[in-house]
């Protein structure tokens, strides 16, 4: 299999993945099959941007779950990272631990800074698991709100 960053596109199932959360329980991609999923890798925890990202994903969540979708959060910080991330945050989603980046590079989630920083890029699943839209803007992390919260309305 050729790993790079086409590997999931739009009108793709991108591959199945198991992840602890916050709470170090393992969660699957697959529970949320049935349901849109916003799913978006950021950077790292407690960083400007993935704060700013993560904070406009909390002010908007009650938008997300009133259209009936998921929003997942995954970085390479370790579970214990993410509970203090959500807890100091008040994060009511899930954000999930991927220590090595094996999903981020499945996915191909490409790097930004001359591939020194890991990627912030935003996918929208529909209900069957089929990405609908994919969002990709290191420096503007806010706007993955508005962009994604469109698509899902419209689903």
């Amino acid at each position: 299999m050729v790993v790079g960053w086409l590997q999931v596109s739009k009108g793709s199932v991108p591959p199945n993945f198991t992840l602890k959360d916050q709470d170090g329980k393992t969660v699957s991609l697959s529970k949320f099959k049935g349901k849109p999923v916003v799913l978006y890798f950021y950077p790292a925890d407690e960083t400007p941007g993935c704060t700013k990202q993560a904070c406009a994903f909390r002010d908007s969540y009650e938008k997300y779950k009133k259209a009936g979708a998921e929003v997942i959060g995954i970085s390479g910080d370790d579970a214990a990272s993410h509970k203090a991330f959500a807890k100091k945050y008040r994060l009511p989603f899930t954000l999930l631990s991927d220590e090595g980046n094996k999903v981020r590079k499945e996915w191909g989630v490409p790097s930004d800074l001359f591939g020194t920083l890991p990627g912030r890029q935003t996918y929208v699943l529909d209900k069957k698991g089929v990405v609908q839209y994919i969002y990709n803007n290191q420096f503007q992390p806010e706007k993955h709100i508005g962009e994604t919260l469109k698509i899902i309305q419209n689903l």
